[in-house]
Formats: structure tokens, C-alpha cells, sequence
């Protein structure tokens, strides 16, 4: 399954990384892709995808918003 969200605030390859390693860390995620320059991240899932907990993890690390 894939879920598409956006991250405002994405502005570089490291935000790209971090992104991905958040993500990672989420039971269930397979895999993320981020496309910096519109801040879609696409997540690649397996059962249902904890949307909460993914929005809580990106924003407490930095001045990212999480549109779900």
C-alpha cells in the first residue's frame, strides 16, 4: 500500500534523509521516497499506517508541518 503526504519545510537532501529515516523507524513503513522541491513523501506501507505517530515524529524534529 502507498500513502502520500506532504512535509512543508523540506528544503534539501538532508531534510530528504531525515524524512526517510523517521519514517523507517514506523512500524509497518517498507519504504519512503521525498521529493524535496513539492515536499510529497510517499510511503510505502503494510497494514495500516499510523498517520498520527508519523506527523508527531517529523514535526518534533525540526520547523517541518505535516499535511496529511
Amino acid at each position: 500500500m502507498k500513502t502520500t503526504i506532504t512535509v512543508k519545510g523540506t528544503h534539501c537532501q538532508s531534510c530528504a534523509v531525515l524524512i526517510k529515516d523517521i519514517c523507517s523507524e514506523i512500524p509497518g513503513v517498507v519504504r519512503c521516497d521525498v521529493d524535496v522541491k513539492t515536499g510529497k513523501t510517499v510511503i510505502e506501507h503494510t497494514g495500516k499506517l499510523d498517520l498520527a505517530k508519523i506527523k508527531k515524529e517529523i514535526e518534533s524534529v525540526g520547523k517541518y508541518t505535516v499535511v496529511v
